[in-house]
């Protein structure tokens, strides 16, 4: 007897958004990158349509790390002093779909960069790479609505996506954006109703909700990687019912999560139970971020080759019908 398998009809769809322009659209990047338009849950081939694959961005910063471990500054050699070097390292050795730009050094308590300084670096990033650009401030937000505004006039024309943008801090880089034609990161604090009101001021703005991505601030695993992924699925799951306003592509700071946490950076001499640390970061990386991708993640940013290496190939297996 024949057991017919039982198939969700949903009634709308994630919004596509486009990352990037190409010369003919009035920007350089030699093709737009896009994500999202998925009108089913992550990998269901079978109920809906997956028109974008997923993406992998790699992080570069404008300043050399202090912080990162050596297993994590070790592929990139002496590129990391110079963002253009390492951008291109990433793109050309590592195949990252787009470069997402830090500009750390902007930051008041460290380098204290002016935006001039900032924009001339996200000048040099976009002529040395033709991969679409991901553009984030150093996280101190007076400095970040100086330095972005001022590189999103720099950047115009090539639809990069800038964040972050949050509930108490939207409007300057909204009005920057919309603009100078750039695309936004609307960053919560892993909550599913602030994360629709966050998206709700900015397109009160007048901002294009098709050029919005949500960040819902991702853990990494083992540290509440179940909550984190059950307010994906919850967001996801209220975008294919109709709301509008969560029906945003999701980018995931994987990286900037994992190489913070002692699990991937602990040393074999104080972890000696938890194996090679050159093996142990990386595969705490791509977990993960398979975890995100399994929760609707469009955009993951990354960090380390490796790790980039396995979750770039485990998107080609996701995505076999």
């Amino acid at each position: 007897m024949a057991v017919e398998i039982v198939k969700e009809k949903w009634v709308n769809q994630v919004n596509e958004l486009v990352i990037g322009a190409t010369k003919e659209q009035g920007g350089a990047r030699e093709k737009p990158i896009k994500v999202g338009g998925e009108s089913t849950l992550p990998f269901m081939f079978q109920e809906g349509e997956l028109p974008n694959r997923p993406v992998v961005a790699m992080e570069v910063w404008d300043t050399e790390p202090a912080d990162w471990p050596d297993i994590l500054k070790a592929p990139f050699g002496a590129s990391l002093k110079d963002p253009c070097e390492w951008a291109k390292k990433c793109v050309g050795d590592f195949q990252a779909d787009l470069i997402c730009l830090a500009l750390k050094s902007a930051n008041p308590e460290t380098k204290n960069t002016s935006p001039k300084e900032t924009a001339e670096t996200v000048k040099k990033v976009l002529k040395a790479v033709g991969v679409p650009l991901i553009i984030t401030g150093c996280g101190d937000k007076e400095k970040d609505n100086e330095v972005l505004a001022v590189c999103s006039q720099a950047a115009k024309g090539e639809n990069c996506l800038f964040g972050v943008a949050t509930q108490d801090n939207y409007k300057t880089l909204t009005a920057s954006c919309m603009a100078d034609g750039h695309s936004i990161i609307a960053e919560s604090p892993i909550d599913i109703n602030i994360a629709k009101q966050v998206n709700i001021l900015i397109t009160d703005m007048g901002f294009d909700a098709t050029k919005i991505a949500i960040d819902p601030t991702a853990g990494a695993l083992g540290y509440g990687m179940e909550y984190v992924y059950s307010i994906m699925e919850r967001s996801r799951l209220a975008a294919l019912m109709g709301d509008k306003m969560l029906s945003m592509p999701f980018i995931l700071f994987v990286g900037n999560e994992v190489w913070r946490v002692k699990e991937a950076t602990a040393s074999q001499k104080d972890a000696p139970a938890w194996g090679d640390p050159a093996k142990r970061g990386p595969l705490w990386e791509a977990t993960t971020a398979v975890a995100m991708l399994q929760a609707g993640g469009d955009i993951l940013v990354m960090r380390h080759p490796e790790a980039v290496r396995s979750v770039k190939s485990t998107i080609e297996e996701l995505m076999k019908k």
